[in-house]
């Protein structure tokens, strides 16, 4: 039994020298560990401002096919130029809608960064607006789908205050979507941070390219794309519990 013990600390003592070196080897030297954090910086930079611009995007398409759904009939009988300006916009937003949607991400952000933007040498602004376009697509859905799920009277409640249409949605049906709409709206904002581990297809020194370009100094893949998985998983598991937490106060405000 004693020798039992004393191969087991051995192979510990061994095992625990092995990952140290392997540690020092994939992050120390040469602060490898800084294209981590760097990588991280730009992770985090990118889905922050793209989410940003995806909302915007998802309230403009949300407000214009949630108002073609809802009125498009009445506004059609009626006739005029607003109904084909409607129209018009509505089948923009669903064409956009089809295209986004239809496409893988990485596509998407090939074709932004060597052909749309390919004279730019941004190459974290082109990625900023690639997967906030792609993420806008989404975010719209959710929002079309909280102001379809708002009650028709806050609509009669906004004219009989004085205000027209646009007034109506701007001040009181949004504010109401957002409240409806903001935990799967946090949602999105952590699948966004997933999706943009795809970056790296364009350079952008992102969380997952960082992990790439440690392996290819050091040939070693366990340990540099187990520290970004790990990483990942923190960012999540943080941004999950934070969405848990919005969940239940909204529960608790609206009792």
């Amino acid at each position: 039994m004693a020798q039992w013990f004393e191969n087991l600390w051995n192979g510990i003592q061994l095992w625990a020298a092995d990952f140290a070196a392997e540690f020092e080897l994939n992050f120390i030297k040469g602060n490898r560990w800084k294209w981590l954090l760097d990588g991280l910086q730009n992770t985090l930079v990118i889905t922050f401002f793209a989410l940003l611009l995806g909302i915007a995007l998802g309230v403009v398409i949300a407000v214009i096919r949630s108002t073609y759904d809802k009125n498009g009939e009445t506004m059609k009988r009626r006739g005029g130029i607003g109904y084909v300006l409607l129209k018009i916009a509505n089948v923009i937003c669903n064409i956009y809608l089809t295209v986004i949607r239809g496409t893988p991400m990485v596509v998407q952000l090939m074709i932004m960064y060597f052909v749309v933007f390919a004279s730019s040498n941004n190459s974290i602004m082109v990625a900023v607006i690639a997967f906030g376009i792609n993420s806008g697509a989404y975010v719209a859905e959710i929002f079309r789908s909280g102001i379809m799920a708002i009650d028709k009277g806050q609509f009669e409640a906004g004219r009989s205050l004085g205000f027209n249409y646009i007034q109506t949605m701007w001040y009181i049906v949004v504010p109401q979507m957002f409240k409806v709409v903001l935990p799967t709206l946090c949602n999105e904002f952590i699948v966004l941070i997933k999706e943009t581990s795809v970056a790296g297809y364009v350079g952008i020194m992102d969380l997952t390219k960082a992990g790439e370009l440690i392996t290819g100094r050091t040939f070693s893949y366990f340990m540099p794309l187990i520290a970004v998985a790990i990483i990942y998983l923190i960012l999540v598991v943080i941004l999950t519990r934070l969405v848990g937490l919005l969940e239940r106060r909204l529960r608790k405000s609206e009792h």
